[in-house]
This record gives C-alpha cells, structure tokens and sequence, in this order.
C-alpha cells in the first residue's frame, strides 16, 4: 500500500512491544506506517528479548527501549493491546516515555487494553477516549469521559476498541501525521461504507479467508441453538418458558440471516460445518428428558457456551462488520442468559446446589 504522496513529510514513530501484545494490534499499526514510508522504532523493556504475541503469529525484537527513548524525537507513540500494556505499565521508563509525549503534543494512539498504560500515567483525566469493553470502568475511574465508538480522536491521543478497528485507527494515526487525502488512497475514517477489512488484510491482519471462517463459526453455533430452542420448546409445558424460547428462536433466525447476508456479500457459502449444525443439535437433544427445568437447563447451558464461543470471535479479526455482529450476538446472549437463569431461580426457588459428597 505504498504510495507518492507530494504533502508528507517523512516521521518517526514509537511503536511499544511486550510479550503477548495482540498480534494484529501490533502488526496493522505497524505495517501500515512502514508502507507509508514512515520511520518505525520498536520500543520494549530489555533489549536482547525476542517479543512473542499472544497468538503466537509475531516474534520480533526491539530495536531499543523505553529506557533509552527520547519522546522529543518522535512525532508519535503507538500503544497496542493484548496482554502487554498490563506488562508496560509495570515499567516506569514506559509511563515515563508515554507521559513525555503526551506532555509535548506528540500523538498517543492506544488501542484495546493499550489505555491501561495511559490509565498508569494519570493521562486520562477529562479525556475523551474508548478501548476494549473490559477496562472502560478503569478508564472511566481514571477520569475519562468513555465512549464506546471504533475511533475516538481528542486533540493529541487517538483510542480505539480492539482488532474490528484497526484499519480504522491506523488510518487515523496516518492522517494526523499528514498522510492522507486522494493520492493516498485511503477512506476516510467515518465512512462506514469502506471495505476496512482488505485494508486490514494488506497491513497484515485477516484475510478474507480467516474471517470466514469466523463467520461461519458464529453461523453453526447460531444454527445449533436454533434447532435446540426449537427442540426444548416441543417439550416445555411452562408457557412463560415456551414464550422466552419462542423470543430467542425468532432472535436466532434474525442472526443467522444476518451471518448468510454477509458471507453473500464476501461472495461466499455456509460451509459444511455450519450446514450440519442443526443435524447434530436434533441429535443431541432427542436424548433429553421431558422435564421442564431441564429444557430450561439446558437451554441456559447453550446460551453459556455460546457467550464463550462469540466472546473469543470478537476479539479474534480486523473486520469490523463481522466484529459488530459477533458483539450483537454477545449482547443478545448476555440478556437471555440473565432472563432464563431468573426464571430458573423463579421455578426452583435456589440458585447453584452444591455437588454431594460420597
């Protein structure tokens, strides 16, 4: 994605590295700036380590250390997420460096967990800013007015909420550093229209493949619920319980219409996976009892299983469309396992029993 733009001017930015950082979180931000022509430094705690990312798809070692770093000669600071902020704001030459350039209207960008290190540095405090969903309260304690948007830019920092926004925030970083406009070829960050994901992909994060498959991951789970809620409403006398499976069916139906429009748009089909997923829920169900705390069970342990299946797909891939309808999932998850273990508790008049002891 290189490009001739006559406007830039060539900069150096700071881009910091721990082991288990996201992988895509560092390897967008990264690519991006370097086919821009953009000097990149990686910036770690030692410098003889061989970084690893939490994925296991990046190694990479620094090219020096926060220690060492001056802010005033860098035009940028890219903070990426993961698990590594946790291990940067552990380091005081790290805060130190990202406080500096901060303090001298350098541009910060932090995205997903990367927040944490400004959250160390006390640079939060009437700031406009979003990362990952898992540490807004600690963003919103630190002093920050949270906002839960792909890109939040104010004044000299830039956040964003984690892999679904990277092309996005790179694209931001590019254009604040005065690489932009039609020579470079690249959308403007609110149109929600662009095809984000082959500007992730050409950065180094998925590829077309890869979120297809994400796709239809989500695609066999909804199926299976489906064919399961159709199965243990058959079976449920409770007409309250029957209602609320009804609501959740019609719920599935709308998700899997929206997984196949997408995969149509990608000019792609359900694979077999997804294709069989109904056959092996009719399956599994058929060997249940008839009992109707038990279909409400079972349900509840369906929709528990699915938070944790599309819980990992949010965070796994750089598209941000499929990234926004595996979050809706989630959210639609989340309220009906809090519905169906309310009436549980309603029926049953107890929450967990605790397992006998022989």
């Amino acid at each position: 994605m290189t490009t001739n733009n006559k406007n830039y001017h060539k900069k150096k930015v700071a881009i910091l590295i721990e082991n288990d950082v996201e992988d895509a979180e560092f390897q967008v931000p990264f690519n991006g700036l370097k086919q821009a022509g953009i000097e990149v430094v990686v910036l770690g705690s030692r410098t003889n380590e061989n970084y690893k990312g939490k994925r296991g798809k990046l190694s990479m070692q620094a090219d020096g250390t926060t220690t060492e770093a001056i802010a005033s000669e860098f035009d940028a600071v890219v903070i990426p997420g993961g698990m590594a902020p946790d291990k940067m704001r552990r380091n005081p030459n790290t805060v130190r460096f990202v406080q500096e350039a901060m303090q001298q209207g350098k541009l910060v960008a932090a995205v997903c967990h990367g927040p944490q290190v400004l959250i160390e540095g006390d640079l939060l405090k009437g700031k406009q800013a979003t990362g990952f969903t898992a540490i807004h309260k600690d963003m919103i304690n630190a002093g920050a007015n949270y906002i839960d948007a792909p890109l939040v830019i104010d004044g000299n920092l830039i956040t964003s909420r984690q892999p679904g926004d990277l092309a996005i925030f790179t694209t931001a970083i590019l254009g604040y550093l005065g690489y932009g406009g039609k020579d470079a070829a690249l959308p403007d960050v609110k149109d929600t229209k662009a095809e984000w994901w082959k500007l992730a992909d050409a950065w180094g994060g998925s590829t077309k493949g890869e979120i297809v498959k994400g796709l239809n991951t989500a695609l066999a789970g909804e199926r299976y619920s489906l064919e399961a809620l159709e199965n243990y409403a058959k079976k449920e006398s409770d007409e309250q319980v029957t209602s609320l499976f009804q609501e959740m069916i019609a719920n599935k139906q709308h998700h899997i219409s929206v997984l196949e429009g997408y995969l149509n748009e990608l000019h792609e089909k359900p694979s077999l996976i997804a294709n069989i997923a109904n056959q092996y829920a009719k399956v599994k169900t058929a060997l249940t009892g008839s009992d109707d705390i038990y279909q409400l069970r079972s349900a509840l342990g369906d929709v528990q299983t699915g938070i944790g299946d599309i819980g990992n797909l949010i965070a796994a891939y750089t598209d941000p469309v499929s990234t926004a309808i595996f979050t809706q999932i989630h959210k639609d998850l989340l309220m009906f396992e809090q519905r169906l273990v309310d009436l549980y508790r309603a029926r049953t008049g107890a929450g967990v029993k605790p397992a006998q002891v022989y």
